[in-house]
């Protein structure tokens, strides 16, 4: 029964995917890439837990958001890559002057994800106060804090269009020498973070920033990941799954994270 659900919803997507009037972003993608956005969503729905996507096309402007996009999820870590986006435009601005050092921790939260790195930066510069008052402007409009937690970076709540709106401001807002070093440094992270939208395959020359943690309220897990695929970064994929499995959750997430990347865009350029 689960099987035929799978191959019904899978159907459905197809059919939403081409009927889209032409106004509809979806519209754009070509057949091929519709196709694999719809068995990319029927895999999805049948793994545990939610799992909100993105997939844009920044050359057409297309755009599919799955039904769990605007499901907040906690963030993890992907609220590094705002806080690097806003020092280095708090530097840019004279707010802030970067040293060497910060400049290393800045390369560690991203490059592996380095939680000591990304408390330190936090702290030095002005926690919630002063990071959190403008992650919305880089496109985190959805994100929000709890009563029930600390504000800090490691407890945000955020949704998949959060993440889809923060890499696209990355590859179209950012002058382009602080584009440049962030994608150089998605495109390079340690082995730790290889998984998500890494699942693409080499040929796709995929960056990304992953985000995971089992310190979710119910014990389960949180799997992320956003970051972009192909020629000139073209196509950008946000991915947010909270598991609602306790036991193995860290593998079953990054499981269906990647296998969604997989879905999408392996062998799609070619490899």
């Amino acid at each position: 029964m689960k099987r035929l659900s799978v191959i019904l919803t899978a159907m459905l997507a197809v059919l939403a995917l081409t009927s889209a009037a032409p106004a509809g972003a979806t519209a754009r993608f070509d057949k091929e890439l519709r196709t694999r956005i719809a068995k990319a969503q029927a895999y999805a729905d049948s793994r545990p837990g939610d799992t909100g996507i993105v997939l844009r096309d920044r050359w057409t402007g297309a755009v599919y958001r799955s039904a769990a996009a605007g499901t907040l999820i906690w963030a993890c870590s992907t609220p590094k890559l705002a806080m690097v986006v806003d020092l280095l435009l708090r530097n840019d601005s004279g707010a802030v002057q970067l040293t060497a050092e910060d400049r290393d921790l800045m390369h560690r939260m991203l490059n592996s994800s380095d939680d000591a790195a990304a408390h330190t930066l936090w702290t030095r510069y002005g926690g919630e106060a002063e990071f959190a008052k403008r992650f919305p402007s880089y496109g985190m409009t959805d994100m929000r804090f709890t009563d029930q937690h600390p504000h800090h970076w490691g407890w945000i709540l955020t949704t998949a269009n959060d993440l889809d709106r923060l890499v696209n401001y990355v590859l179209t807002r950012l002058p382009r020498q602080h584009r440049d070093y962030i994608v150089r440094e998605m495109r390079t992270v340690d082995v730790n973070q290889q998984w998500g939208v890494w699942g693409a395959g080499a040929a796709a020359r995929p960056g990304n920033k992953d985000g995971w943690s089992d310190d979710n309220d119910d014990g389960s897990w949180i799997m992320n990941s956003v970051g972009f695929v192909g020629p000139h970064e073209r196509y950008t994929l946000a991915l947010m799954n909270n598991t609602k499995v306790i036991q193995n959750g860290f593998e079953t997430g990054q499981e269906t994270t990647t296998k969604i990347s997989e879905i999408l865009f392996k062998g799609y350029f070619g490899d």
